[in-house]
């Protein structure tokens, strides 16, 4: 499936810190159990919000190794959640950095909005005390490529450092290109992912504003439903997700534990809306077609589809069309879930969480559920993981992120062979 002198790259090493957990295992066991990972707003007052709910990241402590307090303490949160995740994440790939490899190892990070918790902290300051109240991290802090290099600070990595801003296929498009980074032989190892934390008032408010939003405050762990009749706007939710891809070869030598491949890739733009996508699908449509040629596979190929699916009438829609439009015949016989019924919308982080989604469903043949799935929408006819975990053995997955701006992801993973 890889075409002469392009490397095979291999999955590794995941991390992640999610609404469903601190780590993988809490993250996945949640999502394989259809638990939601939505609840009120704790971290401010939003009681005269339009919307007052989210998926946040639990609040206990998160593991950042031997980071020095005082250190920690002027972090945004997009990059404390980096961190956390990308340090399981090169745990779990059993990898060690140093002066031997350090050149041939790069970062690759995407993130849609960066530091928004620190430039609010910073507007505050400057309306309450002034131009000297503002603090001297706030650039830093806010800048969307501060994650990708404090991961590489952090780990001593001296290769390529990467950020990708496109919305909500950041996290999508940071694994893609990194896997064509290390395909063409510029890199052995990356870190690759996304991290967002946009769950602040500004963050909240601007997107309810914006009729982006559910407002079952009722209801929270129900708000979020893709695909289902009574779906009014997705929620907004917050994390890290990263994922240890490397060569094939190099990761043999080293005797690692292969957890899945990235098989293909592909990017498009629909070229119509800032955030409405086409009625007929084409980007995203290409897209898919696009990540599939680059597998050398075929859509009969596919026996998982995990879809961007954020519970929007308009983008669910358009998206089931695609997915009908490019796989056929064969449609009904792909599974579906849309992980964001449990987790929110990441954001940035949203393709990086839902590949490790991919990568355990396809390591150990169980597929995780779409919650809240009560009536599927009859624009929506697929075959849905509807509200409880499949167990099956897939063997090739696809996964969807469909950004702000008209920018479309895919990525074509495949099990460990």
């Amino acid at each position: 499936m890889t075409s002469p002198g392009r490397r095979r790259v291999v999955v590794t090493g995941l991390g992640c810190v999610s609404p469903l957990g601190i780590d993988v295992a809490s993250t996945w066991e949640g999502a394989v159990a259809g638990r939601s990972g939505v609840g009120p707003i704790t971290r401010f007052d939003c009681s005269d919000f339009t919307v007052r709910f989210a998926g946040q990241v639990p609040a206990v402590a998160l593991d950042l190794g031997d980071l020095p307090v005082k250190e920690a303490r002027r972090l945004d949160p997009v990059v404390t959640f980096a961190l956390a995740a990308a340090r399981e994440a090169v745990s779990d790939a059993g990898l060690e950095i140093g002066e031997d490899n350090r050149e041939r190892v790069g970062v690759s990070l995407g993130t849609g909005i960066g530091g928004l918790q620190t430039l609010q902290n910073a507007h505050e300051a400057l309306v309450k005390g002034g131009p000297r109240r503002v603090s001297p991290f706030t650039i830093p802090m806010t800048i969307c490529n501060m994650s990708a290099g404090y991961v590489a600070i952090r780990h001593g990595i001296w290769g390529p450092n990467l950020c990708h801003v496109a919305a909500c296929a950041s996290g999508t498009q940071s694994i893609g290109e990194a896997a064509r980074i290390i395909e063409r032989g510029d890199a052995d190892v990356f870190i690759a992912g996304g991290t967002e934390a946009g769950v602040t008032s500004v963050g909240v408010s601007a997107f309810a504003s914006m009729k982006a939003l559910s407002t079952r405050n009722d209801e929270p762990q129900k708000a979020s439903r893709p695909f289902d009749t009574g779906r009014d706007g997705f929620v907004i939710g917050e994390g890290a997700a990263m994922l240890i891809l490397e060569a094939y070869e190099h990761a043999t030598a080293r005797g690692a534990n292969i957890l899945g491949e990235v098989l293909g890739y592909a990017l498009t733009a629909d070229a119509m809306h800032m955030a409405t996508p086409t009625e007929n699908a084409e980007g995203s449509q290409r897209c898919m077609k696009l990540a599939l040629a680059d597998a050398d596979l075929s859509p009969s190929d596919v026996d998982y589809l995990n879809a961007h699916a954020t519970s929007t009438p308009l983008g669910d829609a358009s998206e089931a069309r695609a997915v009908r439009s490019v796989f056929g015949s064969a449609t009904d016989q792909i599974p579906v879930s849309a992980t964001k019924s449990m987790t929110g919308h990441l954001l940035g982080a949203a393709g990086a969480l839902e590949a490790i989604f991919c990568i355990r469903a396809l390591e150990v043949g169980m597929l995780p559920p779409t919650i809240n799935l009560d009536k599927v929408d009859p624009e929506c006819d697929l075959d849905h993981v509807a509200n409880k975990a499949r167990d099956t053995q897939p063997q090739i997955a696809l996964s969807n992120s469909l950004g702000f701006g008209g920018t479309n992801a895919s990525l074509v993973l495949g099990r460990a062979s």
